[in-house]
């Protein structure tokens, strides 16, 4: 682990770790650098569809009427359909940019904030299990969204090619 005080490089010592089935040690090593990118990929695919379902009543969804509807009437979120169309944008944009590891850390913030307002304005009272509506999803959803916002885009993302990250 390197950290950094000022100008200089510090580096902790690193623990070595041995494997309880030592022949399974090299497909740990060659697999571990796609463990973060498969989160962050699968994370930012699996948000899609949910915008989509806001923005264009795919999937079952209502569309953005639908959607600004039930948030005006239901949230008391004024105008509705602006709401639905940033929850659906955050979503369905996010997710790709997410996915893509394209300005990776505003988008994930951005998601992170949409599903704190999800759980704590639309599912909290359904307490914490989603069976019942609860909370338990969004706050999933918005804990990885902060982790990937933290960590931003990582190794294999358009971030880290263009050597730019926020």
């Amino acid at each position: 682990m390197t950290q950094t005080k000022g100008d200089e490089a510090m580096t902790a010592p690193a623990i070595e770790t041995k494997a309880i089935v030592p022949a399974l040690a090299p497909l740990h090593r060659g697999l571990a650098p796609l463990a973060y990118p498969l989160i962050r990929v699968v994370a930012g695919l699996f948000l899609v569809p949910h915008g989509a379902q806001k923005l264009f009543g795919w999937f079952g969804g209502y569309g953005l009427q639908g959607t600004g509807g039930f948030f005006a009437e239901n949230l008391g979120l004024e105008p509705g359909v602006f709401w639905a169309a940033l929850a659906g944008g955050t979503e369905f944009f996010g997710g790709i940019l997410i996915a893509l590891g394209f300005l990776t850390r505003p988008a994930a913030v951005a998601v992170a904030i949409l599903m704190a307002v999800a759980a704590l304005k639309v599912h909290l009272v359904n307490g914490f299990f989603m069976t019942n509506g609860g909370y338990e999803y969004a706050a999933m959803w918005g804990l990885i969204a902060l982790a990937i916002a933290f960590r931003g885009g990582g190794e294999m993302s358009i971030d880290r090619t263009l050597g730019r990250e926020f």
